[in-house]
């Protein structure tokens, strides 16, 4: 049987008492690559919009393409733990379980690796899967430490090259790893705009593959009402719930797991085998989404004047292919600064960087219709 329970810190912080550790699930490092292509697809949906990006595009130097050119988070491997483990270690005075998982690569916890007090850090990833016209993020965490850059390898080389066969050997491959977890990222979300079909795609790939999944994702940056429905899916499938945090700012994870382990392979062998969870909503999850967006817009585009590998500006973490070399390079090679509608544009979006802004933002943006987290103090699903 499986066993979930989710419930808010902020109702019953007394609750931690029963728990060793909190772990945090799903957060990404400077070291993952995230695509651009949601301007196009944002400009596309309003007529004014789209005539100002096409205009700009026209004036560039080089074919501009969203659709391959991508950006990078601000915090580096070392700087997202610190604020996972941060959170987790001060304000529930818990031990942390950190796994940082970047869209396909496990570099973050190779760098973490190579640092003595971070030997523990899991090998993780997030893994791209193309499958029938629709894209499935899978987290996989705690890779064992022999295999992991030659399975790692061999996850990206079926999201350059999807093929059903290999997908089913790849997934038999990390079921049979006891101690890796295999975990449906935010099932519900369409990240490639198939549309209606996209939920009937979901099912279809769990009657077919679901045997090798062990968790569905309650995701740190969806709405209340689809992490409900996640809930849903997974009683239908007989699976337990995990948390997700998705963090790709510098504000930690909104959702934990609450955990009686003391090391990352344990807490693997209660999600799989005794199919407990308790996922904790953290008190930032409860913000409207709107402030989260951009909440994480703002740290994108803030300069960091200590960050490393000459990473400071925004535009120095934003990606561009220049059809001359064949080469991804920042988007600052382009200019001495940044165009001046660009600069324009972050500037007005900086003036929400005071907290009586957001405040304003989240009384205007509040709706009852879509509350972040359960009505009472726990909600406690079995099946």
């Amino acid at each position: 049987m499986s066993k979930t329970r989710i419930s808010c810190f902020q109702q019953r912080p007394d609750q931690i008492t029963d728990y060793l550790a909190a772990v945090s699930l799903h957060s990404h490092t400077n070291h993952s690559k995230e695509g651009l292509h949601f301007i196009s697809h944002f400009a596309a949906k309003y007529p004014i919009v789209h005539w100002a990006f096409e205009r700009q595009c026209k004036k560039s130097t080089i074919p501009v393409d969203f659709e391959r050119a991508y950006w990078t988070p601000p915090l580096t491997a070392e700087k997202s733990y610190e604020v996972e483990s941060g959170q987790i270690e001060n304000a529930l005075g818990l031990a942390s379980l950190v796994s940082l998982t970047d869209h396909d690569s496990i570099a973050a916890p190779v760098v973490l690796r190579g640092l003595p007090q971070r030997r523990q850090v899991p090998f993780s990833l997030e893994w791209s899967v193309p499958h029938l016209g629709a894209l499935f993020h899978l987290g996989i965490h705690n890779l064992p430490e022999a295999r992991a850059a030659q399975i790692a390898a061999e996850l990206a080389a079926y999201t350059k090259r999807p093929c059903d066969r290999l997908l089913k050997e790849l997934l038999t491959t990390l079921d049979g790893s006891p101690g890796t977890l295999v975990v449906f990222n935010h099932p519900l979300w369409d990240l490639a705009h198939v549309g209606p079909r996209y939920g009937q795609m979901v099912v279809s790939f769990l009657k077919r593959y679901g045997n090798f999944i062990h968790a569905l994702e309650m995701n740190g940056i969806r709405r209340w009402p689809e992490n409900v429905r996640v809930v849903e899916l997974a009683e239908r499938f007989q699976l337990p719930v995990v948390s997700g945090g998705d963090r790709h700012g510098c504000q930690p994870s909104g959702v934990l797991n609450l955990t009686r382990s003391t090391t990352f392979p344990e807490f693997v062998d209660e999600v799989r085998i005794q199919r407990r969870s308790h996922v904790l909503l953290m008190p930032q999850y409860a913000e409207p989404r709107s402030v989260h967006v951009i909440n994480v817009l703002l740290d994108t585009i803030r300069e960091y004047p200590e960050h490393p590998f000459g990473s400071r500006r925004w535009d120095d973490r934003v990606y561009h292919l220049f059809p001359d070399t064949g080469e991804y390079r920042p988007i600052s090679s382009l200019w001495k600064a940044p165009p001046g509608f660009i600069q324009f544009a972050f500037s007005a979006l900086r003036l929400l960087d005071n907290k009586g802004a957001q405040r304003a933002l989240a009384y205007i943006a509040r709706d009852t219709s879509e509350q972040q987290g359960p009505a009472g103090a726990d909600y406690e699903v079995a099946w």
